[in-house]
């Protein structure tokens, strides 16, 4: 992983094993770190420590993790990765609905919440990478550009966003229903097997004939594999 000075993440649990957990692991990647226990201070540290990613748990005492959530994403462009102890499929869609940007269950791997991290900041906050470079992807969002083993590809905005999405979370598995909504859209009202015409497209470009680039992993959804 690049370290990166002066993002900063605001881990929101009332559990303080946790808290002490991700303040040092996070502390240990480089990150400025600050916690809080609850809601209400959440948002008083938010106000003050102007985060860019907030790692917030669903049940807590009095606000809870959707209420804040939704105060947040009214405040600035900050990046939320919700945590819960149960993976509901309703908690998820709540989430997401309110603005969440990512969603992980508890107990989890702090390897994958890192991944996660890194790709919300590319995401939200590309300026602060300049050109990402990832494997033989670069990706420079201010030209809505990406180059692939240098070669410039000629891509829609479309395919430009999914790319970029697929790439900025590799190794991680994305569901079509995922896709669609970073990409498309949570008000889009098509069918969702646009995603495997865009995704076959991108092969084309791609050369990636046999699937190595790019899977398909069956009930899933998609991976990209990096070398």
């Amino acid at each position: 992983m690049q370290q990166l000075k002066g993002v900063k993440i605001l881990v929101v649990d009332d559990e303080p094993n946790i808290l002490q957990f991700l303040e040092l692991g996070l502390q240990n990647e480089g990150f400025e770190v600050k916690t809080a226990q609850d809601g209400m201070s959440a948002m008083t540290l938010m106000k003050q420590f102007h985060p860019h990613v907030v790692i917030l748990d669903v049940m807590m005492p009095g606000i809870d993790g959707f209420e804040v959530c939704r105060m947040l994403k009214k405040m600035k462009n900050v990046a939320v990765i919700m945590l819960t102890a149960r993976d509901e499929v309703d908690d998820r869609v709540k989430g997401l609905t309110l603005g969440a940007d990512d969603y992980m269950v508890k107990p989890f791997s702090f390897e994958e919440l890192l991944a996660r991290i890194y790709a919300r900041i590319r995401n939200q906050f590309p300026n602060l990478f300049g050109e990402v470079v990832i494997g033989p992807f670069h990706i420079d969002d201010r030209r809505k550009e990406i180059r692939f083993e240098d070669r410039v590809l000629e891509l829609s905005p479309t395919e430009y966003e999914l790319l970029k999405f697929l790439v900025l979370n590799h190794g991680l598995v994305l569901s079509k229903t995922m896709i669609l909504d970073k990409v498309w859209g949570y008000d889009f009202g098509g069918d969702e097997n646009i995603v495997e015409v865009y995704i076959r497209s991108l092969r084309g470009k791609l050369n990636d004939k046999n699937h190595q680039l790019i899977r398909t992993l069956r009930g899933s959804g998609y991976r990209v594999d990096l070398p």
